[in-house]
């Protein structure tokens, strides 16, 4: 039986070696762990790989849609200072489908292709040997990169790590070639594309319709826009992280944290319920703020009048504005609990103070003028 395999092999099987010109890059995911605020989560890491240098350069993201690739790229990009000339593409990035015969691109990487000049091939479904470099390349920066697991406070620190990390690669010897990176990058750099001379958003719109509450649907998780936009068509920008939600003047409303899993429960901004609750106040004890306050700011709205509880909840949707809802009931809950006044003015002047110091809570409210003390004795002394 095996010799008769042998005779009968077909010459035309197996994997064909490519000549890989500058200029040229593979792109595609692997999903590591890394350290986001002090908690360990798997991040989505897009790669991209010069197949002629051998050059690797990486961007974290929270998923793999169109988005986080198109921004992923565009920060690349602006970071190398030029366009790679061709791009391929697996069938798994979010930008592209095989669909039949044909590729269908989504809009944001049709958007991008068109700014940066650059074209794109696509490998074929379950083909991952037809980009085995950056697929072998992903578990080598997965050992060398991602290990010990990377920490910062924010992606964009964590993404500026990374490719500080990556930067420091151009020092190894490509074995193939027998030259460092970095002298092999540089026929990359000259054989791409310059950039464009305006910037690139990477960002999709689409248009939805508000319901009666006010709530939209995007990605099968609802979003609260507010009262005041309900049964009206609005404008949405889906951006890598970000939802933020347009008028009819493409005027900015509300912007949300973006899902990318199921959400049981209505996202939204609580400052565009604060209104609602001034102009319909028995809603309150049904209303999603009620258990983002505290105890004491719950039972005070329970227990005054409706003009203290009208000017209570103006005074924090005046001071939501410009320091979040967080911190104006944190403010609040601070004035309740000393027995101060509820003013506009006093709430503003101390939600300030919590936004900048999120630990200032009742016990260590107070100001040490003591060093102003120091400064009046030194000069009677002098």
């Amino acid at each position: 039986m095996k010799k008769f395999k042998e005779a009968t092999r077909n010459p035309a099987k197996g994997l064909n070696g490519l000549l890989w010109l500058p200029g040229t890059v593979q792109v595609g995911f692997g999903q590591p762990d890394a350290v986001m605020a002090r908690i360990r989560q798997v991040l989505h890491i897009l790669l991209i790989t010069f197949q002629f240098s051998n050059m690797r350069l990486i961007q974290a993201y929270r998923e793999e849609t169109a988005e986080c690739v198109c921004q992923g790229l565009h920060t690349i990009l602006e970071h190398i200072g030029v366009a790679p000339r061709e791009l391929l593409f697996d069938n798994a990035t979010g930008i592209a489908r095989w669909v039949g015969t044909k590729v269908v691109k989504s809009k944001p990487f049709g958007t991008f292709k068109l700014h940066y000049r650059s074209s794109s091939r696509y490998c074929n479904p379950d083909s991952g040997h037809e980009k085995g470099n950056v697929e072998k390349t992903v578990g080598s920066l997965r050992r060398n990169v991602m290990v010990p697991e990377p920490g910062a406070n924010s992606l964009q620190a964590l993404n500026q790590l990374l490719l500080k990390q990556c930067g420091a690669l151009g020092s190894a010897v490509y074995y193939r070639k027998g030259l460092p990176l970095a002298e092999l990058f540089a026929h990359d750099l000259a054989a791409s594309l310059e950039l464009p001379g305006i910037g690139f958003d990477p960002v999709r719109y689409e248009s939805r319709k508000a319901d009666k509450t006010g709530n939209i649907l995007i990605d099968s998780n609802t979003y609260a826009v507010g009262p005041s936009f309900h049964s009206r068509n609005l404008t949405v920008g889906l951006r890598r992280d970000v939802v933020q939600i347009l008028d009819k003047h493409c005027e900015p409303i509300r912007s949300f944290p973006r899902a990318f899993v199921r959400q049981d429960e209505t996202i939204f901004e609580p400052a565009s319920l604060l209104q609602l609750l001034v102009n319909k106040p028995r809603a309150r004890s049904h209303s999603p703020l009620r258990s983002l306050a505290s105890d004491p700011v719950r039972d005070w709205l329970e227990t005054v009048g409706p003009t203290d509880r009208r000017r209570l909840l103006n005074a924090v949707d005046a001071a939501s504005s410009s320091t979040g809802f967080q911190a104006s009931v944190g403010a609040a809950d601070i004035l309740i609990r000393r027995g101060h006044s509820l003013d506009r003015a006093s709430l503003g002047m101390l939600a300030r103070r919590v936004a900048h110091c999120p630990e200032l809570t009742d016990a260590n409210v107070n100001v040490n003028l003591s060093v102003y003390d120091t400064f009046a004795r030194t000069e009677i002394s002098a």
